[in-house]
């Protein structure tokens, strides 16, 4: 599998906060929050727990890898590609997927008004990859909601988007789950 291969270390921090029991639920028989904690050890990071106090991430010194159990089925090479590419530009890196949804807007009187480009928007997905320095200018993390705490980091860090494949997209309910499973199903 890829493995982060570089010498330095790399952690990696799976995210089920504020997800409700979702991560829970069964994909191919397992967890969610398993199968995407298998990935982060198959992409050869060491894993850290939530609670985990910032001052030691910091402490550490080493690029943070989020990962979202939502995003259950996202491979260990694109993890993997994604820190390499974090460490290489020193830009915060996050998984995106193309929206495919018809997007609209709202008219100032609240009624339903043009079309959005959807080339215009992406859904973020996982992983969130953070510099070193990045983690260390950061007092913790500003949100466990994967596209909010992508518009905060934005606000003061390089942001650059990845690709996921598409076993890397995000669950949002049970058909979802359903969904993905028979996609995977090998």
């Amino acid at each position: 599998m890829g493995e982060y291969s570089e010498e330095r270390e790399a952690l990696g921090l799976l995210v089920e906060a504020d997800r409700g029991s979702l991560p829970f639920a069964l994909l191919h028989g397992e967890a969610l929050v398993a199968c995407a904690a298998w990935a982060l050890g198959e992409a050869g990071l060491t894993q850290v727990d939530l609670g985990t106090a910032w001052e030691a991430l910091v402490e550490a010194g080493e690029p943070l890898v989020l990962h979202d159990p939502l995003c259950p089925m996202t491979p260990a090479d694109f993890l993997v590609a994604c820190l390499e590419r974090c460490e290489a530009e020193q830009a915060v890196v996050v998984g995106t997927r193309p929206v495919t949804d018809t997007l609209k807007g709202l008219d100032p009187q609240g009624y339903v008004g043009e079309g959005v480009d959807r080339d215009t928007v992406l859904q973020v997905t996982s992983p969130v990859v953070l510099p070193a320095a990045v983690v260390a200018a950061l007092d913790g993390l500003p949100s466990t909601d994967f596209a909010t705490l992508v518009g905060v980091l934005a606000e003061r860090f390089p942001v650059v988007a990845a690709t996921a494949p598409p076993e890397g997209r995000r669950v949002a309910d049970e058909s979802d789950v359903r969904l993905l499973e028979a996609f995977t199903a090998h």
